[in-house]
Formats: C-alpha cells, sequence, structure tokens
C-alpha cells in the first residue's frame, strides 16, 4: 500500500464513507486537532515518568482515535458512528483518575504558569491543544451531529492532563511555578 494517493492535491481529503470536502473544513479541524492532541500525548508517554498514567495515556489514545473516526465519518454513517462510542465510562474513568490524583496533590491556591519538568510542560502542551479541539467540536457540533459524549470527554481529557501535569511535577519534585500579578511589570 502506497503512503500517498495524490487524490489530496486538489485541496480535498475523503471522508469515511466517500464524500470529499475541503481540507480547511471545520470537520477536517476538528479531527485533525485530536490527532495533533494524540501526538502529543504519544511525547507525554515518551518521557516514561509513571506506569500507571502511561497506561491510562494509552487508553486515552486509542479513544482518541476512536474519537477522531467518528468526525472523520460522513453524517449519514450513524451506524458507523455507533460503532466508534465514546461513552458515559469513558468520561468516569478520567473523573476517577483525576480524583485519586487530587486526593494526593497539594490543594491549589493559586493559577500555576505551564512548566516544572519536560513531561509536565508537554501535558501543559497537550491540555491547551486539547482545549483547541474542544473548541473545533463544538462549532462543528453547530453545524452537524457530534455526539455530546465525545464534547463531554475531550472536556474532561484537558482537566486530567492538566492535574496529570501537577502529579508528576510532584512525582518530579519540580516546583510548580505560581502566577502572579506583580510579575508582569
Amino acid at each position: 500500500m502506497k503512503i500517498y494517493t495524490r487524490t489530496g492535491d486538489d485541496g480535498t481529503t475523503g471522508l469515511i464513507g466517500g464524500s470529499r470536502v475541503k481540507k480547511y473544513n471545520i470537520r477536517l479541524e476538528a479531527y485533525g486537532t485530536v490527532d495533533e492532541l494524540n501526538s502529543y500525548i504519544g511525547v507525554v508517554r515518551s518521557l516514561q515518568f509513571d506506569e500507571h498514567a502511561d497506561s491510562v495515556l494509552e487508553r486515552i489514545q486509542h479513544k482518541l482515535f476512536v474519537i477522531g473516526a467518528n468526525l472523520a465519518s460522513e453524517e449519514s454513517l450513524q451506524l458507523i458512528k455507533q460503532q466508534l462510542p465514546c461513552g458515559k465510562a469513558d468520561i468516569e474513568l478520567l473523573e476517577k483518575e483525576m480524583d485519586d490524583m487530587i486526593a494526593i496533590l497539594p490543594p491549589l491556591n493559586n493559577f500555576i504558569l505551564p512548566g516544572g519538568c519536560q513531561a509536565s510542560s508537554f501535558c501543559h502542551v497537550a491540555r491547551t491543544v486539547c482545549r483547541r479541539a474542544e473548541r473545533g467540536i463544538v462549532e462543528l457540533s453547530e453545524k452537524a451531529s457530534v455526539d455530546s459524549n465525545l464534547i463531554k470527554y475531550i472536556n474532561r481529557l484537558s482537566d486530567y492532563l492538566f492535574v496529570l501535569s501537577r502529579k508528576i511535577s510532584m512525582d518530579q519534585k519540580a516546583a510548580e511555578i505560581l502566577w502572579s500579578p506583580d510579575k508582569n511589570e
């Protein structure tokens, strides 16, 4: 199988189902950003900081692939979309993982600046890409049918990535940099 097809040379790409849309289509922006997010999570995983977190992140990567395929499917393919679910259990996994981490983290009374160690910093990058993916999916949902669980999952995922960044900083003994309005001067 060749990786290049030349079919996109005219500025279009194919959706699952066969129709073609412009490469700047909001649907492509949404699932392309999910793909970018998945790549950043791969970067976080490559830093090999914690086996449990790595296992959870791998599950998240698989779920993001499913979400991307769901977003890349034509409106008319409801059966395929149903076979690519993002359900309540997926959202609850993220919530449970956050609850477990928050139970051992120091309370957060200030905003923190992205940073700390490398893995924590990449979690922050992934979190901001996740927020952009969420904005794209919400925009798409105003024009096409999108499973509301996809939006909820992506919303929880950005929170999870923030909490994970704090947990990694704690485990790596990297100081959290508190935001201070006095530093603006």
